[in-house]
């Protein structure tokens, strides 16, 4: 394998928090440690010994996580992995049981959800209120035609009506999908029509960054281009005329108030819901999982590696259209008060989160890592200006966190904060790189593998290494992994996606170096990695650099030697400011990408634009620009419809024209 050089990405091995010994006694991990070790007659230690034994008897250790939080089966089973194979791994065969019923239960008085929109409006929502409404919601379903195996889908913002609608469509057996209210008409059809949903659940609007948005003509275009539904649903969100012919939310609660509450037992791998792909490359791929899988993967995180439990309250910053609504979500299965926000992370500024932190609690708070280096650059002071007592953990993911970023929480959340900058995927909807209870924070790391988890960085032959920046591939299933794409009949898609390379074992796309200690770095994605005179390197250190430098507001980088053409170049694509002048920062940049990479990753050129192209979830289209500067034409390229800003593709289409004449 190529060298990648590791950079200083990976910072020191300076840790900048510890455990608390006795938090560490009280934590749901030493728990189940105690749990495993006694039923297993084994001596694990600590956390190391508890991982290695969870990936090397898969069987004994998902086992013991439905033993240990009491997960209800309807039916049972008589094996838990009768024959380890990826892809199609059997979990549970023979087993039943419903993910609501286990999200719905707690203390009738118990505060399940706070819910704060950015215009103020706020509610808060007992398990005994929540339980009521669900299967109030659960009841309309049923006589709109709505059963096991049906598709419910959304276009709801993150509010206390998404939840409710989709843990109503849960208990029924029906399966979920859900995209958030920003999403144009284009890309919410290629997503739900693929599915051919029964019921549709819409709201007539939404409020961002101080403005209302009507929603309404979006709702009939989708009811018009979808041929399966049978009814829609409409929620009075920001107070628009309803729809004719539609159904209200409202109605649907008070003809049906009273209703009996119940839970469908369904199979293990039943299909809870529909997640997507990004779409960047073409109609996204529809990734189903099982009510069983998440159900006991979302226990392991949320209960074992967050140590979240009754007394919590949960946030994460998210929308309906990102996977981390689903994980959020979830910390209803082990008895937190989940904090659900609606609105813009900027607005009316960069504070308003933290402020949301303090006056509601929060105890974890997520967020993904360009707010966390959004708040960096602004000089934000948290921990000053606002009482952040109750926070014990800020996690981030989306991206990789710079060390840069490590230090900021440190010094303005607070040093006895943990930092759990976390890993993962849509695909098995989970972080598999993580923080636990128990684990050291060590500068720009990610703390530990996961629970279960049998992740390993791989050299381009396929062996296992250490201290080297490799392809992060998982080599023993897990329970949340894709029970298949909707509509891919034979696996072969989901076959390509992620078994292609390395025969039997999940690639996921990213470079990752494995530390001796355990912790890793993700160094970006392995499809966009710069290739400069031999040497390899993902692109987040790049970024890290000239992100980091006054005036540059964004960034993409493309190395088009990777792209099939000999003669590439290095290219960086910079957002400025209105005050910087390039002239005089693009030395800057070179002597700062030189000092602190090397004089490989200079680029040969410097070019600015207005926007940096982003997914629909607001990641860089690096794939998809590479793909364009390539010569494929940007039909194939990228999907219009699947990015929040097409009008950015223009400068990179003029640059990949051949010239006039």
């Amino acid at each position: 394998m190529t060298e990648m050089r590791a950079g200083t990405a990976a910072g020191e091995a300076e840790v900048l928090w510890r455990p608390d010994p006795d938090r560490v006694a009280a934590s749901r991990m030493t728990a189940f440690r105690s749990f495993v070790a006694d039923r297993h007659d084994l001596d694990l230690p600590d956390y190391e010994s508890l991982r290695q034994w969870s990936t090397s008897d898969l069987e004994a250790f998902w086992g013991a996580v439905a033993e240990f939080f009491g997960v209800v089966f309807h039916h049972g089973y008589d094996r838990v992995l009768p024959v380890e194979v990826m892809p199609g791994a059997t979990w549970f065969p023979g087993a039943t049981l419903n993910y609501a019923e286990h999200a719905l239960r707690g203390p009738e008085d118990a505060l399940a959800v706070v819910f704060h929109r950015e215009d103020g409006v706020t509610a808060e929502l007992t398990r005994g209120e929540l339980r009521r409404r669900v299967a109030a919601v659960r009841a309309g379903f049923a006589s709109l035609g709505v059963g096991v195996g049906d598709r419910v889908v959304a276009l709801v913002p993150n509010s206390p009506e998404a939840l409710i609608a989709f843990l109503a469509a849960a208990s029924l057996g029906a399966t979920w999908s859900s995209c958030s209210p920003d999403f144009g008409v284009r890309a919410v059809t290629d997503r739900f029509a693929q599915v051919e949903p029964k019921v549709l659940v819409a709201v007539d609007g939404y409020r961002y960054g101080g403005r209302a948005f009507d929603v309404r003509p979006v709702v009939a275009e989708l009811a018009a281009a979808i041929p399966s539904l049978r009814a829609v649903v409409v929620v009075d969100y920001v107070g628009g005329t309803p729809l004719p012919d539609a159904v209200t939310w409202d109605s649907l609660l008070a003809d049906h108030d009273g209703a009996e509450l119940a839970f469908d037992p369904v199979p293990f791998d039943h299909p809870l819901w529909v997640l997507y792909s990004s779409g960047t490359t073409g109609l996204p791929k529809g990734i189903v999982q099982g009510h069983g899988g998440i159900v006991l993967e979302h226990l392991k995180m949320l209960a074992l590696h967050s140590d979240l439990g009754p007394e919590d309250r949960f946030f994460w910053f998210t929308t309906t259209g990102w996977m981390m609504w689903n994980y959020l979500v979830s910390g209803l299965l082990v008895g937190s008060t989940v904090v659900l926000f609606d609105g813009s992370p900027a607005h009316p500024d960069l504070d308003v989160l933290w402020r949301l932190a303090e006056e509601h609690r929060v105890t974890y708070f997520g967020t993904s890592a360009p707010y966390i280096q959004s708040c960096l650059k602004e000089g934000l002071e948290p921990a000053a200006a606002h009482d952040l007592s109750s926070l014990r953990a800020v996690g981030s993911t989306g991206a990789p966190l710079t060390p840069e970023g490590f230090r900021w929480i440190a010094a303005e959340v607070g040093d006895h904060v943990q930092i759990a900058s976390v890993s993962g995927g849509t695909d098995l909807c989970t972080a598999f790189v993580a923080a636990a209870p128990d684990v050291p924070v060590w500068l720009g790391e990610l703390s530990c593998r996961a629970l279960g988890a049998a992740v390993e960085s791989y050299s381009e032959a396929g062996t296992p290494v250490v201290d080297e920046v490799g392809e992060l591939v998982i080599t023993r299933p897990m329970p949340s992994m894709p029970v298949f794409f909707w509509g891919d009949e034979d696996g072969t898609k989901l076959h390509d996606a992620y078994f292609a390379t390395f025969e039997g074992v999940w690639r996921h796309g990213d470079w990752i170096r494995v530390t001796e200690r355990g912790s890793a770095v993700i160094y970006g994605r392995s499809d966009s990695t710069l290739n400069r005179g031999g040497v390899r390197m993902g692109t987040s250190e790049f970024y890290r650099v000239v992100e980091s430098t006054p005036g540059v507001l964004d960034s993409l980088v493309i190395d088009t030697s990777g792209a099939g053409r000999a003669d590439g170049e290095l290219l960086c694509f910079l957002v400025l400011d209105g005050e910087t002048n390039f002239t005089e920062l693009e030395p800057v940049l070179r002597a700062d990408l030189r000092t602190n990479l090397s004089p490989r990753h200079v680029p040969n050129r410097f070019i600015v634009v207005e926007e940096i192209p982003r997914t629909l979830n607001g990641k860089k289209c690096e794939v998809p620009v590479k793909k364009i500067l390539a010569g494929t034409p940007p039909e194939r390229a990228v999907s219009r419809d699947a990015l929040r800003n097409p009008e950015s593709l223009r400068p990179f289409l003029d640059l990949a024209a051949p010239p006039a004449g």
